[in-house]
């Protein structure tokens, strides 16, 4: 028999996104809102009537009351899917009135899992959950996993948080071993937590989220269609409606910096994209001003846009600041930011604000004299 579900997670419904615009905020919670929708399309269109959501489904242990009412509405529509929630670290089974509330509201088609009793998927095909019990649980869970099936049954494993082999940027310890499919006899183990996708074993992953948060991960955002057959496959399934790119440019004096911007920048569907640009290497003052003018000019293409200059070096020659003034306050102002540029005494930052004054300076001569 063949079995094919569709295993997700990290959805995290109702994050804030405090750090953005109110603008792009709005749009960034609304495609985690929709991304429901999009992993029910993608579980028909794979031929599986099954969404594992590996924890974290929500943001936070108090979700605002539209946030929840509105997921569950969401997940009731779209009846002919079973959806499966596992509660993660944020929120974790000590939310005691979200999974009460949940139980209660939520729709027949939705079976959130409150302890790790083996559940049935199909006739031969049993779940084996590990419900994170609070945010930093101290134990190793999914030693659940080990619970008995009926001989001959397939076993899935589903869990939330890292693997001993994880660099966790919060200096957390990993407390799930990587090889836990095996010791638990698992045919799959999915998990939750890392937000990109990523295969720790032959039976192992992370689908990583379907909608991405961060410029933290690489590729686009998703869930996994996994088939259990002969063999055991997981393949990947874009999901995401943003793109988070972080595009880089090496340049070097005499660059066209404007054909360079235009290379790294993705073209497509621009406005669904978050960039950060970053630069190094080196440029002449004409040339940084003709990069901060573009930069300036494809920044309202994006639904958030920032670059990061401070790795660029200016090179201003004599003849450079000739073009601003050759004598009097405008050239003095042009003297005193080029020291500050290269002055040792003040910090990256102070530096990299007076290199872009010293270019908008430049770029102002030059629209005054035009």
């Amino acid at each position: 028999m063949t079995f094919r579900f569709l295993h997700a997670s990290d959805l995290h419904l109702g994050k804030p996104f405090g750090g953005y615009p109110e603008g792009i905020r709005n749009r960034l919670r609304e495609a985690r809102h929709a991304a429901i929708g999009r992993l029910a399309q993608s579980a028909r269109q794979g031929g599986a009537q099954v969404v594992l959501l590996a924890g974290d489904s929500f943001d936070a242990e108090t979700p605002a009351p539209d946030t929840l009412r509105q997921a569950l509405r969401a997940m009731a529509e779209e009846a002919d899917i079973r959806w499966i929630m596992l509660p993660g670290n944020h929120d974790s089974l000590a939310a005691t009135e979200l999974w009460r509330r949940i139980a209660t509201d939520g729709p027949a088609n939705l079976q959130p899992l409150l302890d790790d009793s083996p559940v049935t998927l199909a006739d031969d095909v049993w779940l084996l959950p590990a419900p994170c019990t609070q945010r930093r649980a101290g134990r190793d869970l999914t030693q659940a996993m080990d619970a008995a099936t009926p001989q001959g049954a397939r076993r899935i494993g589903l869990g939330h948080g890292p693997v001993t082999d994880f660099d966790e940027s919060d200096g957390r310890t990993g407390i799930i071993p990587p090889d836990r499919a095996a010791r638990s006899g698992l045919d799959y183990l999915a998990l939750g937590d890392w937000h990109g996708q990523r295969q720790i074993g032959p039976a192992t992953w992370y689908s990583g989220a379907p909608e991405a948060d961060s410029f933290k991960h690489d590729g686009p955002a998703g869930a996994l269609l996994v088939e259990l057959g002969v063999q055991v496959t997981a393949r990947a399934v874009p999901v995401g409606q943003f793109r988070w790119s972080r595009p880089h440019l090496d340049l070097l004096p005499g660059a066209d910096v404007r054909a360079a911007l235009t290379r790294a920048l993705p073209t497509e569907r621009a406005r669904d994209h978050l960039v950060s640009v970053t630069a190094g290497g080196r440029l002449a003052l004409s040339d940084r001003a003709v990069l901060d003018a573009a930069l300036q000019a494809a920044a309202p293409d994006y639904g958030w846009f920032a670059a990061d200059l401070s790795a660029l070096q200016v090179e201003a020659r004599p003849d450079d600041l000739d073009l601003i003034d050759r004598a009097g306050a405008l050239r003095h102002a042009a003297d005193a930011l080029l020291a500050d540029t290269t002055d040792p005494q003040r910090s990256q930052a102070d530096r990299d604000i007076s290199a872009a004054a010293l270019s908008r300076l430049y770029s102002f001569a030059q629209e005054v004299q035009a």
